[in-house]
C-alpha cells in the first residue's frame, strides 16, 4: 500500500508543477509520476528535506524540483521542435 500512496502523490506533485508551469507534461499520468519522483530528488538535493512530508515526499521540495525538471524539460521540447 506504501508503494500505491507514493505512486498517487508522486503523480499529484508532478501534475501541480505542471500546471504551476503552464505546460503538459509528455506521457500523461505515468509523466505525472516521473516528474513528482524526479522533482523530489532534486528538490531534495537542492533543498534538502524540510516542511511537511507525506509518504516520504517533503513536499515543498518536491513541487520546487518538479517545477524546476518540467520547466527544463519544456525548455528542451521547444528546442527540439524548431530545429525539426
Amino acid at each position: 500500500m506504501g508503494f500505491l500512496w507514493s505512486l498517487i502523490i508522486g503523480g499529484i506533485i508532478g501534475w501541480v508543477a505542471g500546471l504551476i508551469v503552464g505546460k503538459d507534461i509528455p506521457g500523461g499520468i505515468i509523466g505525472n509520476i516521473i516528474a513528482g519522483f524526479v522533482g523530489a530528488w532534486l528538490g531534495s538535493l537542492i533543498l534538502g528535506d524540510w516542511g511537511p512530508a507525506i509518504a516520504d515526499f517533503a513536499i515543498i521540495p518536491s513541487i520546487i524540483g518538479a517545477v524546476i525538471l518540467v520547466f527544463v524539460l519544456s525548455l528542451i521540447m521547444k528546442g527540439m521542435r524548431k530545429t525539426a
